[in-house]
């Protein structure tokens, strides 16, 4: 099952790595700032189309953040 405190954690650290707020990204995404926070603190799991839009967001490849998700999931063990 995939961990949503992972899926957040993975975004908010790359959102802090670029130095981004959560109100540019969800600007960028199109998404709402308290719907990103919720997502950063695991709270929601982003759907496909917003996990994609906030890549996008973050200037990364989608598969690049998902690869940052399993390199963590793996780490903890699961």
């Amino acid at each position: 099952m995939l961990d949503s405190i992972i899926v957040g954690r993975v975004i908010q650290r790359e959102r802090e790595h670029k130095g981004l707020s959560q109100e540019v990204v969800s600007g960028l995404a199109v998404i709402g700032r308290t719907h990103l926070s919720a997502i950063e603190r695991g709270e929601r799991k982003p759907t496909l189309e917003t996990f994609y839009r906030i890549a996008l967001a973050l200037n990364v490849k989608p598969s690049e953040l998902f690869a940052a998700i399993e390199a963590e999931i793996q780490q903890k063990g699961g």
